[in-house]
């Protein structure tokens, strides 16, 4: 029988911290889903076709890794999979507290599910999507913090987003 397990995540973008914990699951489960889904209440820089490619290319390395993406509820979209293990990757205590009340809740809705925590390694711990925006739209430099294929893309759409956005 196949161990499988989803990562989900709306991945915008991907980080190095994303990839260290997708590297360190991947160990874990013959496959491994990175699930890219749309969040309601976020105005993404990339769209999901976009970060289901960056994804990809920066997941390359990694030959049990499956990039997807789904709208809904996550406990649908594993039984759809046939899986039933999440994996959540953790920075902090306040990742943790926001992941337990989800998983809690997905636990309530479908009991088979199981949710895994993963903590990141000490050199990510401080890299977040929203983080790594923020400092590319300032000129900040990212070098490090995402992998080099999404570096170039950020980068080109923090450009393009500039040009948009001057007096």
């Amino acid at each position: 029988m196949k161990r499988s397990a989803i990562c989900p995540g709306s991945f915008d973008p991907v980080t190095n911290g994303h990839i260290d914990i997708f590297e360190r699951a991947s160990k874990m489960f013959d496959e491994l889903i990175v699930a890219v889904f749309h969040n309601p209440n976020k105005k993404p820089l990339f769209s999901m076709e976009e970060r289901v490619r960056l994804l990809s290319d920066a997941t390359q390395h990694l030959p049990n890794i499956r990039i997807d993406c789904f709208s809904g509820l996550l406990n649908q979209y594993a039984r759809q999979q046939e899986t039933y293990i999440i994996v959540r990757g953790l920075r902090a205590l306040s990742d943790f507290e926001y992941e337990f009340q989800r998983a809690l809740l997905i636990k309530k809705v479908d009991p088979l599910i199981e949710t895994v925590f993963m903590m990141t390694s000490n050199e990510y711990s401080f890299i977040s999507s929203t983080g790594i925006k923020e400092l590319a739209k300032f000129g900040g430099n990212i070098k490090g913090l995402v992998p080099d294929c999404v570096e170039n893309v950020i980068l080109e759409r923090m450009r393009y987003l500039d040009q948009q956005t001057e007096c």
